[in-house]
Formats: C-alpha cells, sequence, structure tokens
C-alpha cells in the first residue's frame, strides 16, 4: 500500500531573526518542536479555548489567578 504524501505545511511565524521550519524527515529534533507545533495548531484551530470551554470553573474570582484557559 503506497501512501499519500501531502505537501502542505504550517507556516510558523519568525522568531526574532530564525526562521521556524517543519521538517518531518526524521533527522535531529528539537525539544522546543512540540511546543512550537502546539501553538500553531492552537492558533489555526481555538482547540484549547474549546477544550477550556467544557469546565465550569468554581474557584473564587477574587483568588484565581489564571482562567481556565
Amino acid at each position: 500500500m503506497q501512501t499519500e504524501c501531502n505537501a502542505a505545511y504550517l507556516n510558523f511565524p519568525m522568531l526574532g531573526r530564525r526562521e521556524i521550519l517543519a521538517d518531518f524527515d526524521g533527522g535531529d529534533i528539537s525539544s522546543d518542536g512540540g511546543a512550537l507545533l502546539l501553538r500553531q495548531v492552537e492558533q489555526l484551530t481555538g482547540i484549547l479555548r474549546q477544550f477550556a470551554d467544557c469546565f465550569t470553573d468554581h474557584r473564587d474570582p477574587e483568588r484565581v489567578e489564571y482562567t481556565v484557559e
């Protein structure tokens, strides 16, 4: 069975003067790559916001430092 390759990729914003490239050829990897990928997926889909909306926040609003999201 032959695989179908998809040439589409995520366009990451520049990180300072550095260009971020997503290449899944199995070469050397960086531990930061997963976080950058998740950030881009969140920006494109809003999946974390949707997930956070599934919860009711019962905390005291006066004492909350961070939102559920």
